[in-house]
């Protein structure tokens, strides 16, 4: 090989090894191995050699091209390792750390709350009523007897839908869970009326309504969705003496404490007449000789039973409403309701 190739081999390498991306090392190579590079070039100026001349210098001039593209071979390789080697730095991983397990699930704290509720009213043979979480206007508000001007109609406190029936009927996120008693005893009505009418007695309505509802509020206390639970006891003779009674069984068994106090304080809901919101006070504990609100209840009103098709000069009996969020809050001593809602494992691990 002349020193002439020897020189361009030379000049190759360098330029190559200068190439520090594979776009300039792709710049490099046209300049010597392109259509219009020094090889090519070289390569085209032999037309005017003897023939012995040209095998000659044919020879060399393949011999600088096989070790131009040696070296261009060599830098590709050098610049693939060199980003394979970055790549393998950037995603490094120490293998010396621990794996991670996979912990067991487990239920949510309101979840185990609403089956708590769920067994021990099942306990006092109350049954379990579910439904729809988009709910009419006439069983959120007008079979509960709520009048068409009352404040929780506003869209500025319920979820409305943009939804309405063949009948005219607006629908929305359901406020709270008192439609499923309605709905629970229209759709057990016939049946109750078979059993009068084969001479039993007048059969119970014992029934509670847990679920999803919506309004319009987030803070501490109140989320915009969140958990109710509905209760309702119909029958011949059922009084505000049963619903005490129950109630203060259900609010030891839930809370596991005998020593718990309870209060009726006169209230008022459209649905209820009388009615009374429930105070609970802990003799021990953080929270001990503190009065907390717990739950609205009182006797159901009249135009409430006959909205559920049955007759108020036969059947009476209360109604309660509680939060499964709020008593889980007591039970557990959490102050924020939003840390349920957070998704925070490590808070939410706490309860398994």
């Amino acid at each position: 090989m002349s020193t002439e190739l020897e020189m361009l081999v030379e000049q190759a390498r360098s330029q190559f090894s200068q190439s520090t991306t594979p776009a300039a090392l792709e710049d490099a190579k046209a300049r010597f191995l392109g259509k219009s590079g020094r090889i090519t070039e070289l390569m085209k100026g032999m037309a005017q050699l003897s023939v012995e001349e040209k095998k000659s210098r044919g020879a060399a001039i393949n011999q600088a091209k096989q070790a131009i593209e040696r070296a261009l071979q060599e830098r590709r390789q050098a610049l693939s390792d060199a980003e394979l080697a970055a790549q393998l730095k950037a995603e490094a991983l120490d293998v010396t750390l621990p794996g991670r397990r996979r912990l067991p699930g487990g239920l949510h704290p309101v979840s185990r709350t609403m089956e708590r509720i769920e067994q021990i009213f099942g306990s006092m043979g109350f049954d379990v009523a579910d439904g729809p979480e988009i709910e009419s206007d006439w069983h959120s508000f007008t079979s509960l007897n709520n009048p068409p001007n009352h404040p929780a109609r506003s869209m500025q406190d319920t979820f409305y839908v943009d939804l309405q029936d063949e009948s005219g009927l607006h629908y929305n996120l359901r406020p709270h869970t008192s439609p499923m008693q309605v709905r629970y005893a229209r759709q057990h009505v016939r049946k109750y009326q078979a059993v009068v009418d084969a001479g039993g007695a007048l059969p119970e309505v014992r029934v509670i309504a847990p679920g999803r509802t919506y309004r319009v509020d987030s803070d501490a206390t109140h989320s915009p969705m969140f958990h109710q639970c509905e209760g309702l006891w119909l029958g011949e003779n059922v009084s505000f003496k049963d619903l005490k009674y129950v109630f203060t069984n259900f609010c030891k068994a839930f809370f596991e404490q005998e020593d718990l106090v309870l209060r009726f304080r006169p209230s008022f809901f459209p649905f209820t007449e009388p009615s009374a919101e429930i105070d609970i006070q802990f003799a021990s504990g953080p929270l001990a000789g503190r009065w907390l609100e717990v739950a609205g209840s009182g006797q159901v009103h009249p135009t409430v039973v006959a909205n559920m098709g049955l007759d108020p000069e036969k059947y009476i009996g209360f109604a309660f409403g509680m939060g499964p969020d709020r008593l889980t809050m007591l039970r557990y001593g959490v102050n924020d309701l939003r840390l349920f809602f957070d998704g925070d494992i490590r808070f939410l691990s706490q309860f398994q």
